[in-house]
């Protein structure tokens, strides 16, 4: 007589024999494990789709993958949450995905009649698949699929939808966190670019403030040299001692003062034979050409 058993697929039952083709079926080291139950095994996950890149929900997955926690279950009241889980490659729990995107696992083992599984009793194991399909390059679609399995009866029990709707709330929580996590990064680095955009005008500001400052104290360098070369030229030492400062230029004009050898004016008024001078005391008369001589 042939009944119907489920390999841990969601809603795909197929059929098994006789109970002895059933045990030595079980007792083959190929098969992946023996589970039987309900007549029908009604697990058709729940799924979810985010805006958001495959890489980025990747890492969400990955995240409550290895949480060690199976979300939205529990096994003891006091207990609200079921740790020990651990990430698996694979588990004979599931058949294997043959479907499109990537699949990742989550198990706990020895969970004694958890919570949100319909009828659960006796001691086994705890499944959580996860299997995550890209839209398009801003949308990903996450699907969980959530079982358990008893130890000893190999009775399958399917979810009622909690684990796979908190496991899904968990992933978009990551998501999130990680979606927070690069914005305070890209404002960081907005800070440090304007920082540094604040610092390198300072840089330019003082480097174009320097420079000004080397111009201006290089023009002014440059004006005292002419200052200089223009006195020099006009200055004049007078070289006949006892010379008459005259008011005008003319030898009977009236003597302001007598002037000492080697004393030196500057002149003011060049003509011919005279030259209107002032005194390094600031008397202004008028000498005669040929009493004068250029400074050394």
């Amino acid at each position: 007589m042939w009944e119907n058993f489920h390999l841990g697929s969601a809603g795909s039952p197929i059929t098994r024999p006789s109970s002895l083709f059933l045990i030595l079926a079980c007792a083959a080291a190929f098969a992946p494990a023996c589970i039987h139950g309900k007549e029908t095994l009604t697990t058709t996950g729940v799924v979810r789709e985010f805006n958001a890149p495959a890489e980025e929900v990747r890492q969400a997955v990955i995240a409550v993958a290895h949480d060690q926690i199976v979300h939205g279950t529990m096994i003891f009241d006091k207990e609200p949450l079921l740790n020990g889980a651990e990430a698996v490659d694979s588990t004979p729990l599931f058949d294997p995905w043959t479907g499109p995107g990537e699949v990742y696992y989550k198990i706990r083992k020895n969970a004694i009649a958890p919570r949100h599984f319909k009828d659960s009793a006796d001691q086994g194991t705890i499944a959580v698949r996860y299997i995550l399909v890209p839209i398009d390059a801003e949308r990903t679609r996450v699907k969980v699929d959530a079982i358990y399995v008893e130890a000893s009866h190999r009775l399958a029990h399917d979810s009622d939808g909690n684990v796979e709707k908190t496991e899904l709330k968990e992933i978009k929580d990551h998501l999130e966190a990680l979606e927070e996590e690069a914005a305070a990064a890209a404002d960081a680095r907005r800070r440090q670019q304007s920082a540094e955009l604040v610092h390198q005008s300072f840089v330019r500001q003082r480097e174009d403030e320097t420079t000004r400052l080397g111009n201006a104290q290089s023009a002014e360098k440059n004006l005292e040299q002419q200052v200089k070369a223009l006195h020099q030229e006009l200055e004049r030492r007078v070289k006949v001692p006892g010379t008459d400062l005259k008011a005008a230029p003319f030898r009977s004009a009236a003597t302001l003062q007598p002037l000492a050898a080697n004393t030196n004016v500057l002149v003011l008024i060049i003509t011919p034979h005279w030259l209107g001078i002032e005194t390094p005391e600031g008397q202004r008369g008028w000498l005669p050409v040929e009493v004068l001589e250029p400074l050394p």
